[in-house]
């Protein structure tokens, strides 16, 4: 069985740490927390364009650094604070002694991505990585989940997808003919999209549903 897991408040609480760091950030220019609240609802958690979130940036506050080094701050200053669920290493490690081979599947810079799995310690629990800017393709595009289920040497049919974004991870997995976990992270589900296969409220706890349901199918009756 293929279980592709999105990275980005899938498997790394990236909205906190983005959060933390712009109350930081906010903080330490000697501006108001309302700036923090600004800057963290622009950011659109981490959809908004690095790009045009720095030129946003700079304009407010009136700051002298271009915007190709605030890019950077963007990208990377709030990795180090990123964390992940303790229960979600202990669900890929089990899933993979179960038998599945587990892909990330992410959209975002080759170069922020890959320092957040290092960070993390994430390469020991999947077997692959993909990363839209390294493949020139980006969920919810078809084409990166058959990506990632070619680099794992499985079939899509007999797949997962799971991930937080109702379009990009859900209706992109289901395009690539994939069944789909929602990690719904306390969010409803909106109305306007068709559903995933199951829905549960974090990364670890729609993986152990995936092993359980999987087991369930094997058993002699």
């Amino acid at each position: 069985m293929l279980l592709l897991v999105d990275l980005d408040n899938t498997l790394v609480d990236r909205t906190s740490a983005f959060a933390c760091w712009a109350t930081n950030f906010v903080r330490s220019l000697g501006r108001p927390d309302s700036d923090a609240a600004w800057l963290i609802t622009a950011d659109r958690d981490g959809y908004e364009p690095r790009a045009s979130l720095a030129l946003a940036l700079k304009e407010r506050f009136g700051m002298d650094r271009g915007v190709e080094a605030l890019v950077d701050i963007l990208l990377y200053e709030h990795v180090a604070l990123m964390t992940m669920d303790p229960p979600t290493p202990i669900a890929l490690r089990e899933a993979r002694e179960a038998g599945w081979r587990i892909g990330i599947v992410t959209n975002g810079a080759t170069a922020q991505q890959t320092l957040k799995i290092e960070h993390l310690g994430l390469d020991p629990y999947v077997d692959c990585v993909v990363i839209s800017e390294a493949v020139g393709m980006k969920k919810p595009d078809a084409e990166i989940f058959r990506l990632a289920a070619q680099e794992l040497g499985g079939d899509l049919t007999d797949g997962w997808m799971v991930g937080d974004h109702p379009i990009a991870d859900i209706s992109g997995g289901r395009a690539a003919r994939l069944k789909t976990g929602w990690v719904s992270r306390g969010q409803a589900w909106p109305n306007h999209v068709p559903p995933p296969t199951l829905t549960r409220h974090t990364a670890a706890e729609v993986i152990n549903a995936l092993i359980q349901r999987d087991a369930g199918h094997h058993l002699i009756p």
